[in-house]
């Protein structure tokens, strides 16, 4: 009888391990609009992050997350785990045309999303924040799989009173003002708020839940509540070289990156801050300090939402990765933008510009919209309290990692079955590989380089090599493991690894349908592209 007993408690455990290895976890992807590698304070910076900090602290950072250096590309390639050009936005949302196919400018019917995988295997899917992958020409949240959804269709506010404010809800155009949102809403909180909201719709209905959070922060016109802002104002005033100088400084003493990486020369363009007048300063630092204030209210939104997780008792059990979509947006140059009676409110107009965009990237080369490291890196931290061992909290993962790792991730962690074909008609394949073995120290099965197109600007990286080049470069190969900061070009000294990897490259840009940039875009603009020491 006692043998019995004995049995059917052991059973009844194996049964009890069993379900819970078995439980999918809740998942949330958090996707920062323009903010660079060195600005959390998990990642060198002098902004105070803590909540994000505190999730890097008991959790992983990868130290080379990769983009695809630009907003809607990132997006699309997030969503659907394949190549931008092969998702139909190898560029922006402008459409093309049919004899252009990876440049129609919204999500097409040859990728499926995640929230179309994730919603067959049982999930309760949603989004807030900025889509930006296709809603003017149809494209919506709400017909690719997201149960429900409040977006906006390309960012471009922080408040409801802001130029470019438009809000949907679950497919419903909202006034600004609708007594369905918060009275007196900031973007970043309001994406918050409601993404708790559905979570709390997917507890009632004892679902797991995929949360697409997308922000707009802290992409411009850069605004914030004064009272933020005021806590920076000032502390900008030692420049944009003495900046970096300090982060690159504490990325080397946290461990982030390898102190035989030289921090690049200051590009040429952008002026001495020890140049300026007094008048100037003052207005840089300003604009500096309002981008810390966006920046600040992010992290803070993000401790709202963990602490509501916590509060309905789904933290342990939810994986959280956060990711930026590309590297600092040095636009429209070193002058940045600063407009409007008070910048920094609803009606100003405030751009980061060059000095404070070179710091953002610290310790690398380039900005936004560009292949070099500055345009491509990313913070990504994971959070699992579940599962990740409690051995793997704080430390770094330096096996490279991209945006089209997202969906292969999302479809290993929620057990989903990724389709051949979605409404009768065939899907491409991933292209992305799950990074779960990563979350507990293990390699990742990556066959397959890493590669990027961008306005020209292309590159692939194979395993510690990297071949590189803007538009009107010659391919440059870099060293990824001893020369991250890309200064020290081995294209002559390794010519046959550099034909390989221009091989493959070549290969891809075929396979995926990419086009020679200035001739399918004869409306480019001209960005700045000297590079110090070049």
């Amino acid at each position: 009888m006692k043998s019995t007993s004995k049995y059917i408690l052991l059973l009844s455990a194996l049964i009890h391990i069993s379900a819970f290895a078995q439980k999918k976890p809740n998942i949330i992807v958090i996707l920062a609009d323009d903010l660079g590698y060195s600005d959390l304070g998990c990642y060198g910076s002098e902004i105070p992050t803590p909540n994000l900090d505190k999730l890097a602290q008991n959790g992983i950072r990868l130290t080379s997350f990769y983009n695809t250096a630009r907003c809607c590309p990132t997006r699309a390639a997030l969503l659907t785990g394949v190549y931008s050009h092969q998702a139909g936005i190898g560029h922006m949302m402008e459409d093309k045309g049919a004899e252009h196919p990876a440049y129609r400018g919204q999500l097409n019917d040859k990728s499926v999303t995640i929230a179309e995988v994730l919603k067959s295997a049982g999930y309760f899917t949603a989004m807030t924040g900025k889509w930006h992958v296709g809603q003017p020409h149809g494209t919506v949240p709400w017909k690719r799989g997201f149960d429900r959804s409040l977006n906006a269709p390309a960012g471009g506010f922080y408040y409801g009173d802001g130029k470019n404010a438009k809000i949907f809800l679950n497919g419903e155009g909202l006034a600004n003002d609708s007594e369905k949102l918060p009275q007196n809403w900031y973007s970043t909180d309001l994406w918050t708020d409601f993404g708790l909201r559905f979570i709390d719709e997917a507890v009632q209905e004892k679902k797991p839940f995929m949360l697409y959070l997308a922000h707009n922060a802290p992409h411009f016109p850069l605004q914030a509540p004064e009272e933020d802002i005021a806590r920076f104002r000032g502390k900008y005033l030692k420049g944009w070289e003495n900046l970096r100088q300090e982060r690159y400084q504490k990325q080397i003493k946290l461990g982030l990156i390898d102190a035989s990486w030289k921090l690049p020369p200051s590009n040429p363009n952008i002026p001495k801050w020890e140049s300026l007048s007094a008048e100037d300063k003052k207005r840089y630092d300003d604009i500096m300090a309002i981008y810390a204030a966006v920046i600040y209210r992010l992290d803070k939104s993000i401790g709202d939402l963990v602490e509501g997780l916590k509060k309905r008792g789904v933290f342990d059990d939810t994986v959280i990765l956060f990711v930026s979509d590309n590297g600092g947006n040095a636009e429209p140059g070193s002058e940045g933008r600063y407009e409007g009676a008070r910048p920094g409110d609803s009606q100003s107009t405030v751009f980061l510009g060059q000095g404070w965009a070179e710091a953002a990237c610290t310790p690398f080369w380039a900005y936004k919209h560009h292949t070099h490291e500055g345009g491509i890196s990313s913070p990504g931290i994971i959070s699992w309290p579940a599962g990740i061992p409690a051995a793997r909290n704080g430390q770094f993962e330096k096996q490279p990692a991209h945006i089209i790792d997202i969906m292969a991730t999302l479809v290993d962690l929620g057990g989903a079955k990724y389709p051949t074909e979605f409404a009768g008609k065939p899907v491409l394949p991933l292209e992305g590989t799950s990074l779960r073995p990563a979350f507990t120290g293990k390699n990742l099965a990556r066959k397959n380089p890493i590669f990027w197109e961008h306005e020209g600007n292309r590159a692939i990286r194979d395993g510690k090599w990297k071949l590189v080049a803007e538009k009107t470069e010659k391919w440059q190969l870099y060293n990824m493991e001893t020369d991250r900061s890309e200064l020290y070009d081995q294209f002559a000294k390794q010519p046959e690894i550099a034909d390989k990897l221009a091989a493959k490259y070549e290969s891809w840009y075929k396979r995926v349908g990419a086009e020679e940039y200035d001739k399918t875009f004869k409306w480019f603009y001209d960005y700045d592209k000297a590079k110090a020491g070049k």
